[in-house]
């Protein structure tokens, strides 16, 4: 997710730095792209999902316990969903199959409440479920490591949840629906049980087949690829795969008269357009990704996945969703520099990802360090005077929202999560030099591949790498209360 004070701290930059080339949004200037293509909407070959790359090791949130259950581990969701707009209506059947990790005599996904379940088959046979608020408990005795198929037909006025958040910019999570019918979704911290059964907590990463049908002339969008794509005269049905495992916060869901295109990076990967019809601005703006991704790949090594799409919606934030990126339709947002953060975050949050939401600041620091240096890159603030900036207001949100390590529960996606780690990156990297710190931020994505980690997984990978005692650095500053000194302490 983009960061909720970034515009605030570039103008604060601004008003003492001369800056050349900047357009008047936060960021830097719109650069020309490739060619953009608009044809047939490209379809690929469905692939045999690998369940063995979703095993996970599902555990329970320490900042939102009351998500996920722990006894289960997803490896594979299939999603049908119809949408009635005219009835505010969701339709779906959701086939999970999961890895139970121990013995229970009962087991528990998540799912909103307006969601009413019509039938549930656990292996093909009838099973018995009640609800205890959002929770959907199957009443099925498993045992550890077994493997099981979960039916749900579910429907329902589905709708947003509160977000455990004081941002101006986003206040619910989940299903939302515009004034017109249309649907757009956003779930971090969580949400995504707005609109399926699922565990929604991010240790638990799973494959994904979702089919969409959506009214004529409207188009469903999802992760990963478009597998089939069958406009007709009452509907538009399109299926999407995603094959590579990903957490459910990551997952994105966008119903709506959308037109498509697409444009190319130098690496020859295809980025697909999804943009409402009618929206010229939004349209141009959102070909800064084949530039930004350019620069991303130079230093962080081939983009991690098969597909790679962005779709704009009427939110006023932007989220990083799985190879499917999410943007609000706002100037901001749609900055070459939001833009960059949020494909930034394929890898650092994506590929890898937290098991823990206190430590979402392993997505948003690195993220955040890498939005700083491609707005110097392009002609906008330069790299020191960020930081001088960003180093002056960094007391100020350690107190008022606590240490990125240790924030409010219910302060989820504060500034602290995103300048604060990216300072500390930034010590390290002018420590390391960038050639060497580069090699390690990559290092690092390919030993943790698909994985959900936590903060002593990335201490013990930068100390091995560096052959340098760490902790007391990063502790420092993820967890501290007071702004750390300049410098990384020699071992």
């Amino acid at each position: 997710m983009t960061a909720p004070g970034v515009a605030g701290l570039a103008l604060a930059v601004l008003a003492t730095t001369t800056v050349v080339g900047c357009s008047s949004e936060a960021g830097p200037a719109l650069l020309p792209d490739a060619e953009v293509v608009e044809s047939g909407v490209p379809v690929s070959d469905r692939r045999e999902p690998d369940l063995e790359l979703a095993l996970s090791e599902p555990r329970k949130d320490s900042v939102y316990p009351q998500v996920g259950d722990p006894g289960v581990d997803a490896l594979h969701y299939a999603l049908d969903l119809t949408w009635q707009p005219g009835r505010r209506l969701l339709k779906g059947r959701s086939r999970m199959v999961f890895r139970a990790t121990r013995p229970a005599p009962r087991f528990q996904l998540d799912l909103a409440r307006p969601l009413e379940v019509t039938r549930a088959r656990l292996d093909g046979r009838p099973v018995r479920t009640t609800r205890r608020g959002k929770n959907l408990v199957v009443h099925a005795p498993v045992t550890a490591d077994q493997r099981l198929t979960l039916t749900v037909a579910y429907a329902g006025r589905a709708r947003p949840v509160p977000a455990p958040t004081t941002r101006s910019d986003f206040s619910t999570t989940g299903f939302t629906v515009t004034r017109t019918g249309e649907v757009w979704t956003m779930q971090e911290p969580f949400g995504a049980y707005t609109w399926y059964p699922v565990n929604d907590q991010p240790s638990d990463k799973a494959l994904y087949d979702v089919t969409v049908h959506a009214p004529a002339r409207w188009t469903g969008i999802s992760n990963g690829r478009l597998v089939e794509h069958e406009p007709g005269r009452r509907r538009t049905t399109t299926r999407w795969q995603l094959d590579e495992p990903a957490s459910s916060y990551l997952m994105t869901l966008a119903i709506g008269d959308y037109g498509w295109s697409s444009g190319r990076t130098k690496s020859g990967l295809r980025i697909d357009y999804w943009v409402p019809r009618g929206k010229p601005t939004a349209k141009k703006k959102v070909r800064a990704a084949a530039r930004a991704m350019d620069w991303a790949e130079a230093r962080l090594g081939p983009y991690p996945f098969s597909s790679l799409g962005l779709v704009v919606t009427e939110s006023d934030s932007a989220m990083e969703t799985q190879t499917m990126v999410t943007l609000g339709d706002t100037g901001y947002v749609l900055s070459p520099a939001v833009i960059l953060h949020e494909l930034v975050h394929q890898w650092y949050g994506d590929q890898v990802s937290p098991d823990d939401w206190r430590d979402v600041w392993l997505n948003e620091g690195m993220t955040m360090l890498m939005q700083w240096l491609y707005e110097a890159d392009t002609g906008g603030v330069p790299i020191k005077a960020t930081v001088r900036r960003a180093r002056q207001l960094d007391q100020l949100l350690r107190d008022e929202h606590g240490p990125p390590g240790d924030y409010d529960a219910g302060e989820f996606g504060e500034t602290n999560i995103y300048w604060s780690p990216a300072l500390m990156w930034n010590e390290l990297r002018l420590e390391l030099g960038d050639k060497r710190f580069f090699e390690i931020a990559r290092s690092w994505l390919a030993a943790h591949d698909n994985q959900s980690v936590n903060r002593d997984d990335i201490v013990a990978h930068w100390e091995a790498e560096t052959g340098r005692e760490l902790y007391a650095f990063f502790d420092a500053w993820i967890m501290g209360r007071r702004t750390p000194a300049r410098g990384v302490p020699s071992s």
